[in-house]
């Protein structure tokens, strides 16, 4: 008995972890050693969530991310600004792939970043600004930055309005430093997590400006996103100072203000987009999903044209390593054949619940219940269930139809006038005969 109960609590303990245990194996590949202990403070925010790092070189000739066909990761950091050719077996080809099977990237560059982080960055519709390329603002710098101005200070509201992504946007001022960039307007699943300010542009300062900057105003990005059709993710930073152990720690104060603030707001974002581009947040799952008749609480094998039927689908969210109920209220359905017959929104039953009902359309054939929901920061959720609806039975049928009461009129019109006329027309005939018989009479006599 006891050795059932180990192992009864052993089991639920590993389900409990289950999700954060089998996904958080993480390589994160580095410039130099030393990048561990400048950002030493991120990554232990990262191990005490239950995360397990393995610190290597990018350049490293024994880098292995999968054998046999199996990746030996599920994320990947990457904070190698400089780095030029990935070692061992990593390639840009390989970290397309990584995201293409499913795998989440965390990527910081900086003015000096190397071409496999550039070729990287256009492969997920980023480009990262030419070699040497600062972020400058000289309206909206650190205080602490007499020269350049490159130490510049971003607003919390510039962040993206999505707190799933970037958390609370109730944070002090973000220090940056580091190159801009720019995303692909043209591409749907690129998220533009950070702005700068619109007195901000990207230039190598040591350079005369002779030509207009590639990045100027609110379109310079300094932290990018992209959530792949597979729900693969990727973030990437133009800034590795953004992560570090100072920027988590300094005071920073607006040169052009008074006000001083005895911390940044960096180590909230970062460790909000953290959780977000591992898979921590922003992730949902169909627990079930049931349908029926109106009244009855099983499915039928096929339904009827113009019955009426009850839907319902639960949703999670993974939240602190399990599953919850996902509140929401703009979760729609669709009732489709080819093109959808039925939409409708779907009411909160309770947390996490959602109910429509309706009426089965007039037209019989095979149809989805279809749930397509597709939010900033949320996982694509979609959902299908597929049924069968029937024309009605011989036997269903209203004897009388409405719709054929002209019919119905016509013909027993129609019989009434024959049987009129009959009755008129045999009557007319007798008293023909009769009259004819007592002319005869008086001629006779």
């Amino acid at each position: 008995m006891f050795k059932k109960l180990t192992i009864f609590l052993i089991l639920l303990t590993t389900g409990a972890f289950a999700v954060l245990e089998n996904e958080a194996e993480t390589l994160v590949l580095l410039d130099n050693l030393a990048i561990r202990e400048t950002h030493s403070i991120f990554f232990k925010t990262l191990q005490e969530r239950g995360f397990k790092l393995t610190f290597k070189l990018a350049d490293d000739a024994g880098l292995v991310v999968s054998k046999y066909g199996e990746y030996l990761y599920k994320n990947l950091i990457i904070f190698a600004p400089s780095v030029e050719e990935f070692g061992g077996d990593l390639s840009v080809e390989k970290l397309t792939q990584f995201v293409d099977d499913g795998g989440n990237v965390l990527v910081a560059g900086s003015d000096s970043s190397g071409d496999a982080l550039r070729e990287f960055a256009s492969e997920c519709g980023f480009e990262v600004d030419e070699e040497g390329a600062s972020v400058i603002d000289h309206l909206n710098y650190d205080i602490s930055d007499s020269g350049d101005h490159t130490t510049i200070l971003a607003d919390s509201k510039n962040l993206i309005n999505s707190p799933v992504i970037v958390g609370s946007k109730d944070v002090n001022p973000l220090l940056y430093k580091g190159t801009g960039l720019l995303a692909d307007k043209e591409n749907p699943l690129v998220l533009q997590l950070l702005t700068a300010e619109s007195s901000a542009y990207s230039y190598v300062p040591e350079n005369p400006i002779k030509e207009y900057p590639h990045a100027v105003g609110k379109g310079t990005l300094l932290i990018a996103a992209l959530q792949a059709r597979n729900n693969a993710r990727v973030v990437f930073s133009g800034s590795l100072f953004f992560f570090s152990d100072e920027a988590f720690t300094s005071g920073v104060q607006n040169a052009q203000s008074t006000k001083m603030f005895k911390n940044s707001g960096n180590q909230q974002v970062a460790t909000a987009i953290s959780k977000w581009v591992f898979g921590e947040t922003g992730r949902l799952r169909v627990a079930s999903v049931s349908h029926h008749k109106e009244g009855e609480t099983k499915p039928p094998h096929a339904y009827t044209i113009t019955d009426p039927v009850v839907y319902t689908i639960a949703i999670e969210q993974l939240a602190e390593g399990s599953w919850k109920p996902f509140p929401a209220n703009d979760v729609q359905l669709e009732f489709v054949r080819i093109d959808p017959f039925v939409r409708t929104t779907l009411k909160v039953k309770k947390s996490g619940v959602y109910e429509a009902k309706f009426k089965i359309p007039d037209v019989y054939g095979v149809y989805q219940f279809k749930v397509d929901y597709d939010r900033v920061g949320y996982t694509h959720l979609y959902s299908t269930t597929q049924v069968s609806v029937r024309p009605l039975e011989h036997t269903q049928y209203e004897r009388f139809i409405p719709s054929a009461f002209p019919y119905y009129t016509g013909a027993f019109s129609m019989m009434l006038g024959v049987f009129i006329f009959s009755f008129v027309f045999l009557h007319f005939k007798e008293d023909t005969v009769v009259t004819k018989g007592k002319g005869d009479d008086k001629k006779s006599q």
